[in-house]
Parts: structure tokens; C-alpha cells; sequence
């Protein structure tokens, strides 16, 4: 089955964005057809700086090759790379009800949070269902909160097939991920970019050590017993431990003397563990930039086969034309 999934390029890789996307999406690479893209476009609705998102482009690309995205089995590319995608957008944008932008939750949280509302902020559904309905997928992974992303590609797409009497562009259907708990940051609120209490993914080593130090903990004295569905530092762990070890930590917790600096440290151990060979992959191919050009070439290359067929069944299906230069 094909499916198709995005990141946004707006800021450094942080554990959040493993756990939640990265490291599911690699998993579905062994079973699946994937196409896997990076949404240059979709930064611009929050990000106005052109070296920032070319920088953060650079780091998502080596980010999933160093993890395991293997472009041999996946078409891994930059949604730039890939033009027909905008063409569609503004056919799609030709059926698309104002109404159904109007109730998009992601719009109103965004402008809530304090980004200025903008055109491209509010109608960014529809470049979301141009890059979901131009390759066709038959899913597309998502955590249940997202869900509506993909009702409204589905809408979208049955607008555009009702309004020329086709069936051309297919149903995407949301694939819920198994639900992963809000990550925590080091200061308990949920792991964000924006509230700059993440731990990344590749900084320094020692950078990430010093964060993970310094979450934030109550004052329980290390002899006394702790509850540890409410310890941060011990929902981090369980992200990397396997159920034994986090069994074990767990009853520690219970009986007391358990100081949070010694599970802080066995955490950055684990972190180190689990993700040292994906940052020294990181590093090889920060060395190698052509290599990674290349393998975004091939991907734009064999994503556009697939939207330009899409895209000539939709001009035929409106009527359009265009010179052949």
C-alpha cells in the first residue's frame, strides 16, 4: 500500500518529533510504499527566513537518512523539488468551500499560539491535500489529534471529483498511529520548539546531557517513596527502556530511595545509547552534502513521474492545456 507523510522544516530535530513521527514512519518503509517529503512551502506560513528553513531543510533531510530512511525504498524529497504540487493546489483551491478552512482547528490554535494569520496560514489544507492527493496514497499516517487533516483532504477530493464527474484522484484514508504520550520537555510541558524546552537530537553530546539534567523535578527527598506516573524524567525513559527496566524503575519509585538525578543520568545513557549511531551517521553525512543532494535529486525525480501523470488526468478532466515546448 502506498503512503505518503511530510515534516516541516521549522526548527532543529528534538525527541518529540522521533517519537511521535520519525521513528514510526521509518518503521512503515519495511512493509509499505512510501513517500516521505519535506514541506518546504508549509514553513513559510510561520517561518520567514530564508537561511533558517534552508538550514533546517539540510537537517531534517540528514535527520531521517541517519535514523534508517532508506531512499532506496522510500521516494524521499523536498515538496520545492516538486512544482505540480502548487499547480494543483490552486485547482483544488477552485473547489474548495470557505467554510471548510473556516473550521480547521490547526488554523485557529496557530493564530491562538500568536502567529499572525495569513492567507497561506489559513488555507495551508489545501497545499496539505494537494501533497497528499497528487501521489495517490492509499494512507496516511497520523496521531489521532491530526485526524481532521486528512477528513478534509477526503472532502476536498470529493469536491474536485463531484465538480468535473471523475474519479480521479483517489480517497486517502488517516492511518492512526499508536497512540505515543505527550512527550515532555525539560521544563514538564510538552516537548516543543516553540516553548524552547526540547532536547535534540543531534546537538552536542554534551548539550544534550545538560538538558536532560536540568528537568525540572519536585522536591521529594531521594528516601522517600515517588509516584511515577507523574516523574518527566521517568516518561522520557520509557520512551527508550524496554518494559522491564521500566518496570523495575517503577517499583523503585515506589519503595523510596530513588533520587531523580540517578534516573536523569541512566536516561541520557539510554539516549546516547539508542540514538549514538544515527548522530554518528548524522556526522558522516554532514561531511558528504553531495550525497545527500543526490538522494533528494532521485526522490524529486521519481515524485514528479507520479504527479505529473496525476496532473495531466486533472488539466484533461478541466479542460486545461498547455503548450508542448
Amino acid at each position: 500500500m502506498r503512503v505518503l507523510s511530510g515534516i516541516q522544516p521549522s526548527g532543529r530535530l528534538h525527541l518529540g518529533n522521533y517519537f511521535g513521527a520519525m521513528k514510526p514512519q521509518i518503521e512503515l518503509q519495511e512493509a509499505h510504499d512510501c513517500f516521505y517529503f519535506i514541506a518546504t512551502y508549509h514553513a513559510l506560513t510561520s517561518l520567514n527566513d530564508g537561511k533558517l528553513i534552508e538550514e533546517y531543510t539540510r537537517e531534517v533531510a540528514l535527520g531521517y537518512l541517519a535514523l534508517g530512511l532508506d531512499p532506496r525504498r522510500t521516494v524521499f524529497y523536498r515538496q520545492t523539488d516538486v512544482p505540480e504540487v502548487t499547480e494543483l493546489t490552486w485547482i483544488l483551491s477552485c473547489v474548495t468551500p470557505m467554510g471548510l478552512l473556516q473550521r480547521c482547528h490547526s488554523y485557529k490554535d496557530k493564530v491562538a499560539q500568536g502567529l499572525l494569520p495569513n492567507h497561506g496560514l489559513f488555507a495551508y489544507p489545501v497545499l496539505q491535500a494537494a501533497d497528499i492527493l497528487i501521489v495517490k496514497p492509499k494512507f496516511v499516517p497520523v496521531g489521532q489529534d491530526q485526524k481532521q487533516h486528512i477528513e478534509i483532504a477526503q472532502d476536498i477530493q470529493t469536491k474536485f471529483n463531484q465538480a468535473f464527474g471523475c474519479e480521479i484522484l483517489v480517497r486517502p484514508e488517516p492511518l492512526i498511529r499508536e497512540e505515543v504520550a505527550v512527550i515532555p520537555g525539560v521544563d514538564g510541558r510538552k516537548m516543543s520548539k516553540s516553548y524552547d524546552n526540547a532536547v535534540e537530537l543531534f546537538c552536542p553530546e554534551k548539550q544534550a546531557r545538560k538538558r536532560i539534567m536540568s528537568m525540572v523535578t519536585d522536591s521529594t527527598p531521594v528516601e522517600s517513596p515517588k509516584d511515577p506516573a507523574k516523574c518527566n524524567v521517568l516518561a522520557l525513559l520509557r520512551l527508550f527502556a524496554d518494559a522491564d527496566e521500566t518496570r523495575d524503575w517503577e517499583e523503585r519509585y515506589r519503595r523510596g530511595g530513588t533520587g531523580y538525578g540517578e534516573v536523569k543520568k541512566r536516561l541520557f545513557e539510554l539516549y546516547s545509547t539508542v540514538l549514538g549511531p544515527a548522530r554518528k551517521r548524522y556526522q558522516e553525512l554532514s561531511a558528504h552534502p553531495e550525497e545527500v543532494d543526490r538522494i533528494l535529486a532521485d526522490g524529486a525525480r521519481r515524485a514528479r513521474e507520479v504527479a505529473a501523470e496525476t496532473m495531466r488526468e486533472v488539466r484533461q478532466a478541466c479542460g486545461l492545456t498547455i503548450a508542448r515546448v
